[in-house]
């Protein structure tokens, strides 16, 4: 079969004491209470939060700095008749973040119009060639979401157009500030907003919310934006805690019950069941057909689609980005192949410490993509690279506790411009700084990163016996949703399972494979699994042999019905464990 290279670790139990107090006032299992513990949930009030989220428990959007002056900046434009400009980046968050802001506005004034850049022709961020775009069209206020919050020079720039900026942003500043009329950004250093790990679509939304609180109107008004929001956060991977939970939480019921009409064309296109959507299902299914849009034609497509108003023009368009993600499929399957053997051959810049691959040819939409393949393949930090208006210009992605972004910052000089998070960010170059750069990364990466960091762990949330899988165990479980991280779907290990002799090989070319598990302990008890490209264990398991199996439990709607299945992260011998 293969021993697995992955670290197995056991999470000790919370505080035993705690826990058992929380299970016997909850009435649960201990397991489902120490899970509660991890998360920092104690007590039962903690509890009745954490399993009953309220949007009155969002925090008052004035606490952000700067909310005030946005707000009343927003209100004088629409008063006035003034022309606003929605401005965001190409992926989800930054699509679905101007499709929240220019609806809501669009409820007041027809004087509003959004801008997405061309990810080939003008990048990443606020552009000269959009802020010219409205200086010839007579924009005095731009609101840029998702990006921005180093696009100093540019501000000054719209200023000497006679244009107005507001700031919404998530990423980490600078220590200047651009000069616009308001900079809405959770991670100022001076912002003291309870909660700083928004995605540009929540700063957005913070907006909104704002300006619904200062001038006295329906809070209901802000219910049709939920959909948009768990799209949003997550796509971006923010975490699944305090706010976002909440947002994420309601968002998915809007998902489920009423969604907007491109989010509802996205749906059929994707095949998912309507009212059993979850946050994979958004991850892996409506996420991935959104950012297609941006990589593939224009993010512009995107915002189109969600704020689509007829059937018809959602659908429409639906199919449109339906097929520019099969194109993106395609292409980025292509590109993986060539970038995996570019390492095999010893043709990679950079395979020491960190795995950098450049091909000038390589589209420069899907290089994110890629560079996250290459992190499965050989767990390392990796930069994908190709040549964009005369740059070198591509993706970078970490393995998990190491900071990408530091490392990539300790390169800024060599680099026209970049930015992102600790795993995962964007970059340009001139060509000649690249041989230097390999170097610099490479070197920072080797003094910094553990050989920890460099073994890909699986994290187990706590043992589990097949017994105790019940329905009302499942049922609570699934109250822990949404799951995100840090709150991810809890991992369990359950030893000593074999196969009851179903067991087979599935999905395109047999790569995957689905079992039906027993535990030596209870041999009348069968449990089904998945094990996403395992296919490699299939002789091992068809002969009866005993393993020790990692997992989540989810539920698995097929044709209206609902049944329990193991999603297997891991499989061991059951010699291999001590």
């Amino acid at each position: 079969m293969g021993i697995s290279e992955r670290q197995w670790t056991v999470k000790t139990v919370a505080a035993e004491e705690t826990a058992a107090q929380l299970a016997a006032e909850l009435g649960i299992d201990r397991v489902l209470a120490n899970l509660l513990v991890q998360r920092g949930v104690c007590t039962f009030e903690e509890a009745r939060s954490f399993f009953r989220p309220r949007l009155e428990d969002l925090h008052d959007p004035f606490l952000m700095a700067d909310m005030d002056k946005a707000v009343e900046r927003v209100h004088d434009a629409i008063v006035k008749g003034e022309k606003i400009l929605v401005y965001g980046d190409y992926d989800v968050d930054g699509t679905t973040a101007v499709a929240l802001v220019y609806s809501f506005i669009r409820r007041f004034t027809q004087k509003v119009d959004f801008y997405i850049p061309d990810r080939y022709d003008e990048g990443y961020g606020l552009s000269y060639k959009g802020l010219d775009w409205a200086g010839d069209n007579g924009f005095g206020l731009v609101i840029t979401l998702d990006c921005g919050i180093k696009a100093i020079d540019k501000v000054e720039y719209a200023r000497a157009k006679g244009i107005e900026v507001i700031i919404c942003d998530h990423h980490l500043p600078e220590e200047e500030l651009p000069g616009a009329v308001a900079v809405l950004d959770p991670k100022r250093e001076d912002c003291h907003y309870p909660f700083d790990d928004l995605c540009g679509c929540g700063v957005g939304f913070k907006l909104v919310q704002g300006y619904v609180k200062k001038y006295d109107l329906d809070p209901e008004l802000l219910d049709p934006l939920l959909d948009l929001q768990v799209v949003s956060i997550a796509s971006d991977l923010v975490s699944m805690t305090g706010e976002n939970r909440i947002l994420a939480h309601y968002g998915l019921k809007r998902l489920n019950e009423n969604p907007r009409k491109g989010l509802l064309a996205m749906i059929n296109l994707a095949k998912l069941e309507p009212g059993h959507i979850n946050i994979d299902d958004i991850v892996f299914k409506i996420g991935p057909r959104i950012n297609a849009a941006g990589r593939m034609e224009s993010g512009r497509l995107a915002v189109e689609l969600l704020t689509a108003t007829d059937d018809q023009t959602a659908f429409r368009i639906g199919e449109q980005i339906n097929d520019s993600n099969n194109e993106r499929k395609s292409i980025d399957r292509e590109i993986t192949q060539e970038a995996l053997e570019m390492v095999r051959n010893g043709e990679a810049l950079e395979t020491e410490n960190v795995t950098i691959v450049y091909n000038p040819t390589w589209n420069k939409g899907v290089v994110g993509i890629v560079a996250s393949r290459l992190v499965e393949a050989y767990y390392k930090p990796t930069v994908v690279l190709t040549k964009s208006n005369g740059f070198v210009t591509g993706s970078a992605r970490s393995v998990s506790g190491f900071d990408l972004y530091a490392s990539i910052e300790s390169c800024a000089d060599l680099l026209e411009n970049f930015g992102g998070h600790v795993y995962a960010a964007g970059l340009t170059m001139k060509e000649e700084n690249l041989e230097e750069f390999c170097k610099r990364m490479n070197k920072f990466v080797s003094g910094n990163i553990t050989r920890e960091e460099l073994t890909p762990v699986v994290e187990i949330d706590a043992r589990l016996d097949f017994s105790q899988i019940t329905p009302k165990f499942t049922r609570i479980l699934k109250q822990f949703q949404p799951f995100g991280p840090g709150n991810s779907n809890p991992v369990f290990l359950t030893e000593d399972v074999y196969d009851a002799g179903n067991g087979r090989k599935v999905g395109a070319g047999g790569v995957h494979l689905k079992l039906d598990l027993m535990q030596e302990s209870q041999p009348y008890r069968q449990i089904a699994a998945i094990g996403f490209n395992m296919a490699d264990y299939y002789e091992y398991i068809k002969a009866g042999n005993p393993i020790d199996i990692c997992y989540s439990i989810v539920e698995n709607f097929y044709r209206g019905s609902s049944t329990i299945q193991l999603r297997l992260k891991d499989v061991r011998e059951r010699e291999d464990v001590i």
